[in-house]
């Protein structure tokens, strides 16, 4: 009886969640370019009509045309192909760094919230002392010591983007801990862990999926400056930042070069925060009982 009211409770929610989000427009054109970065990214082999490494002396910095619809580089590279490719990087960089610093400050935010006293003042002054440092200038240090690579770049973004989630997640547990049934499960016995993984992280998570849904837009469009000013995905890997430099380099000459690389990105943010922005609202309690 008791899983039947849980499922039919969760399918409750699922159908307000769903009834709210619905409603606003913008949130379904965000999750419309999302949904199409992920199609473009998955059948990314299937829609790039050339190699995106493949180098044609003949077409260097040739402009928009039939044979290639978004013209070619500085070595004559079909940009198109590059671009397609370059979304994968976008989409694996996101969702991995946003994934490590998600970890993170839902550890740490759960820590401080849930024990309070010495643990939390020392968490939370960890916290403030991370948050004195710009966070884009801390990245460019961490990764002027480390080697320029896919993987060096998503652990730093995600170990320098989890400060937010802590706080949130802190937030939530000093307001759910002192509930009637954190306070039954703590009287049946149930240990620490099981508190915090099984009664009170399940009820804290709807900010967090809010935050991690923005955080995604915030770490593509980091990765696309730190490969814009050249230290973030090396060439010849396909990045839609290291695409924007070689439009710098030739901003007179081949405009296409910093036009359609900065319209991607350009989308692809403003997908992910309307998405985000819809995504709070409909789990918003105040808005639902309009």
């Amino acid at each position: 009886m008791k899983s039947e009211a849980r499922g039919s409770s969760s399918s409750g929610r699922a159908r307000s969640f769903w009834s709210q989000f619905r409603r606003n427009r913008l949130a379904l054109g965000g999750a419309f370019l999302v949904a199409l970065l992920f199609l473009v990214a998955l059948l990314a082999p299937a829609l790039s009509p050339y190699d995106p490494t493949e180098i044609d002396p003949e077409h260097i910095l040739s402009p928009p045309h039939p044979n290639h619809w978004l013209g070619t580089d500085r070595l004559g590279r079909d940009v198109l192909s590059r671009m397609i490719w370059g979304s994968r990087i976008s989409l694996l960089v996101g969702f991995v760094s946003v994934g490590i610093s998600t970890a993170i400050g839902i550890l740490l935010g759960a820590l401080a919230g849930y024990y309070g006293r010495w643990v939390d003042a020392l968490i939370m002054r960890f916290v403030d002392l991370m948050l004195c440092f710009p966070t884009f200038f801390l990245i460019l240090a961490v990764i002027a010591f480390l080697e320029p690579s896919i993987w060096n770049i998503m652990v730093v973004i995600g170990a320098t983007g989890w400060m937010g989630v802590a706080r949130l997640v802190r937030a939530e547990f000093l307001s759910l801990k002192e509930r009637e049934f954190v306070i039954s499960a703590r009287a049946l016995g149930a240990s620490d862990l099981r508190i915090i993984f099984r009664h009170l992280l399940p009820n804290a998570l709807a900010p967090v999926l809010v935050s991690a849904t923005l955080g995604v837009a915030g770490a593509i469009l980091t990765e696309s400056a730190l490969s814009f000013l050249g230290i973030g995905i090396q060439p010849p890997t396909p990045s839609w930042g290291n695409i924007l430099t070689g439009g710098k380099d030739n901003l007179e000459i081949a405009w296409w070069l910093s036009l359609f690389p900065g319209l991607a990105i350009l989308l692809t943010v403003l997908g992910y925060n309307l998405l985000g922005e819809g995504i709070r609202d409909a789990l918003d309690p105040r808005l639902r009982e309009r």
